[in-house]
């Protein structure tokens, strides 16, 4: 067989689309490559995105909203002084972008204005913070990202 310009080429070819195909293939079934929605149920939680935005729009008119502070005890979540702390209801979640693993919730139950999440529960790096609270049937959302 007489290798010349035309042969070459093929082979070129040929050789490129081997690579891109194992490449290809490599990637979709190694399990060190996988990619992971933020959520699980992503078209359910879609469909509830208007009352999530009524519910930060509701915090944004809050006279004095939520506040994050770090503390050596941990995170101190600060609730408005103007709501009653047994009528507050609902959940914290701290989100960790890096690692699904370390993410958790911990439900709204107080009986000062503020809640403090411990210290050993937080690594350091980046946290979304999402509080979702209800006080007289009226919800309210805040969101913030910190480094920890």
């Amino acid at each position: 067989m007489k290798f010349n310009w035309g042969t070459g080429i093929v082979v070129a070819i040929i050789a490129f689309m081997s690579f891109i195909l194992y490449m290809v293939i490599t990637m979709s079934t190694d399990k060190s490559y996988s990619y992971d929605l933020v959520t699980e149920k992503y078209y359910q939680k879609e469909v509830g995105f208007q009352e999530e935005i009524n519910a930060e729009k509701n915090a944004s008119e809050l006279v004095e909203n939520v506040s994050v502070i770090r503390t050596k005890e941990g995170l101190h979540i600060q609730f408005p002084k103007e709501f009653l702390p047994k009528d507050i209801q609902g959940k914290v979640f701290l989100y960790r972008p890096s690692n699904k693993q370390l993410d958790f919730e911990i439900p709204i139950s107080i009986s000062n204005t503020y809640l403090l999440v411990p210290e050993k529960r937080l690594l350091d790096g980046r946290w979304n913070i999402i509080v979702t609270w209800n006080y007289k049937n009226k919800d309210y959302l805040f969101k913030k990202e910190i480094v920890y």
